[in-house]
């Protein structure tokens, strides 16, 4: 459940809106319409087909919302063996992007006084973070929500190198956590570790005495009405029209890698979604609909991210990611990635645009993700014409 994969160099960008002023006349020109003042989508169709055709993704796409209304563009094939093209409406895995969904529980809670964000895991968990040098009474929840707890990503454990092999394995948050125990101390000050978001789901229970999960679909999904977002738990199928997701297997082929136990990434990135959905919780979130503002604030205090993580320019905040923008600007979002191979990137611009961008295969070339972070920068940055 990583975001990005690792050292990609491309800054990503929003877009600016630029409305040129009528000049001074007795009889003044009509004004253009929506369509007329909205710039075209003809850099976000090239970013597409060089995915689609230069990288050999099966299959793109990009939603966006915003100033010049909703638009969709697509490219490839959501299902290799019918040969369905891409779409937007398709339930997908989306990812670490449930970590934003996780984060955002959390700081409600926060706000409601019923955890501290500078209380340590000990506090909630006693003797949970105990061995090996790792210390729960020196780790705090804004620490885990920042990824600068210290603590060692279980994914980066020798026998998820062939994730296939495990990929009908059920498991849970405390097996998961207990062998991240087992890893070396990373090195730097920040480290991406989905095992940070499993130990905020155990504090979570821990505090309002209901699942994790639960709590996510009581207090965001519901409320929101995202009606295609749920949990799979231990379901290895995604119900509903989907897209497939692929990978490349021990011996160098394409396999499907939509059917998979996701309980290995829980509340770090088990959430099925679509685009829509996604734009929609992006917007709200940010709009300032989940949180007060004063714990909004405290998710956007960003600090530096590792290259092998993130891109140069990219912080990360408590589970949000801001990016650096080619036309000004930052954008702020969540990007995710799951072992069978569907990517997902939702991100809200300074402009007020929304975007959602998915992939049914993760690209496994730096080329092929310097053309991903493109497709995000011109999905946001598509400008109004002068």
């Amino acid at each position: 459940m990583a975001t990005i994969p690792t050292k990609s160099v491309l800054a990503l960008s929003v877009a600016a809106l630029v409305l040129a002023a009528a000049p001074a006349a007795t009889a003044r020109p009509s004004l253009p319409g929506p369509s007329e003042r909205c710039g075209t989508h003809d850099d976000v169709r090239r970013a597409l087909t060089a995915l689609t055709a230069h990288d050999r993704i099966p299959g793109a796409s990009v939603l966006a919302d915003g100033p010049c209304g909703r638009w969709a563009e697509t490219a490839g094939t959501a299902d290799l063996r019918t040969g369905r093209p891409m779409n937007t409406t398709d339930r997908l895995r989306v990812g670490s992007v449930t970590k934003t969904f996780t984060a955002t529980v959390v700081l409600q809670l926060a706000a409601e006084h019923r955890l501290s964000l500078d209380a340590s895991v000990d506090h909630y968990l006693p003797g949970l973070i105990d061995t090996h040098g790792y210390d729960g009474r020196h780790i705090s929840v804004r620490q885990l929500l920042r990824h600068t707890s210290g603590l060692p990503d279980y994914l980066d454990a020798p026998e998820w190198e062939h994730p296939e092999r495990l990929r009908y394995h059920r498991f849970e948050p405390g097996e998961l956590i207990a062998r991240a125990l087992e890893l070396p101390r990373p090195q730097g000050s920040w480290h991406y570790a989905t095992t940070n978001y499993l130990v905020l789901g155990l504090i979570v229970r821990e505090v309002t005495g209901h699942s994790p999960e639960d709590e996510i679909d009581r207090r965001v999904i519901r409320p929101l009405g995202l009606h295609d977002t749920y949990w799979p738990g231990d379901q290895t199928p995604i119900r509903g029209a989907h897209s497939r997701s692929y990978f490349t297997n021990d011996d160098g082929r394409r396999s499907d890698g939509t059917d998979w136990n996701m309980t290995v990434g829980g509340v770090g990135g088990a959430l099925v979604s679509t685009q829509a959905d996604l734009t929609r919780f992006a917007t709200a979130l940010l709009g300032g609909r989940l949180l007060p503002a004063a714990q909004l604030a405290e998710m956007r205090r960003t600090v530096a991210a590792d290259l092998d993580r993130l891109w140069p320019g990219a912080r990360y905040g408590l589970g949000l990611i801001s990016s650096p923008l080619s036309c000004g600007g930052v954008w702020w979002g969540h990007a995710g990635t799951v072992p069978g191979g569907h990517r997902a990137l939702v991100a809200v611009g300074p402009g007020g645009r929304s975007v959602a961008v998915a992939l049914n295969q993760v690209p496994d070339s730096l080329q092929a993700e310097l053309d991903f972070q493109d497709l995000v920068d011109k999905s946001l940055c598509v400008s109004e014409r002068t």
